[in-house]
């Protein structure tokens, strides 16, 4: 205890005969700040979010020379929450459903030429739950592949986007025979949705061209 008390008086003794430590003041002057413009913003090829933040619509395939715009097409080239869920088959759940998918807007067009139809929509969420745009496409896939006497494609550049080609066509009395071709992918918070409708058969090189340029602008 002795040696304990001792060692314990001798580091006061040598502390009480060093200078006293001087401290910077807790007071400093206020520093200039840096004048100048600040950094360029980013453009849309180096931040995406700067192009799909925009118009939605200008990302959208235009439609070829000699066609015209869709009959049905309406809306200004833009599809509500309600509108959208009105082309499923249940259209009260399927509102619900993008309800709580964060459903944020959906972009639309579509061109006759002939006796071929094109459709393309952009459907954006905000994805701050779940990653809705990927849920989509593949739901999409799924009634895709449930078809009969259906060929399917893997679009490049998309990761698991999807062409398919329905060789039967849908027959009516009275109406000639109605073939489709339908793609399906996403890119980040977008699904793409795509269909060709003719009285003939649609080929491989044709929903492939237009799945792979419309995937291409997002």
């Amino acid at each position: 205890m002795l040696g304990v008390v001792a060692g314990t008086c001798t580091g006061y003794l040598v502390q009480a005969d060093r200078e006293p430590t001087k401290l910077p003041s807790l007071s400093q002057p206020v520093l200039a700040q840096a004048g100048g413009d600040g950094p360029e913003p980013l453009s849309a090829a180096q931040d995406r979010r700067v192009k799909t933040d925009g118009d939605l619509r200008k990302l959208l395939l235009k439609k070829p020379g000699g066609a015209k715009a869709a009959s049905w097409l309406d809306g200004g080239g833009w599809m509500d929450l309600a509108e959208y869920a009105d082309t499923y088959e249940k259209p009260g759940n399927m509102f619900g459903d993008l309800v709580g998918d964060e459903f944020r807007r959906a972009a639309v067009t579509g061109w006759e030429k002939g006796n071929q139809t094109v459709e393309i929509r952009l459907i954006q969420f905000r994805q701050q739950e779940s990653l809705a745009a990927a849920d989509t496409t593949d739901n999409d896939q799924y009634w895709a592949d449930a078809k009969g006497s259906t060929d399917s494609w893997t679009i490049p550049g998309t990761g698991d986007g999807t062409a398919y080609v329905h060789n039967k066509p849908e027959t009516e009395p009275g109406y000639l025979p109605l073939y489709s071709a339908e793609a399906h992918a996403y890119r980040a918070d977008i699904a793409m949705e795509l269909w060709v409708y003719d009285t003939r058969p649609i080929t491989k090189a044709k929903i492939m061209d237009l799945a792979k340029r419309q995937m291409e602008r997002l």
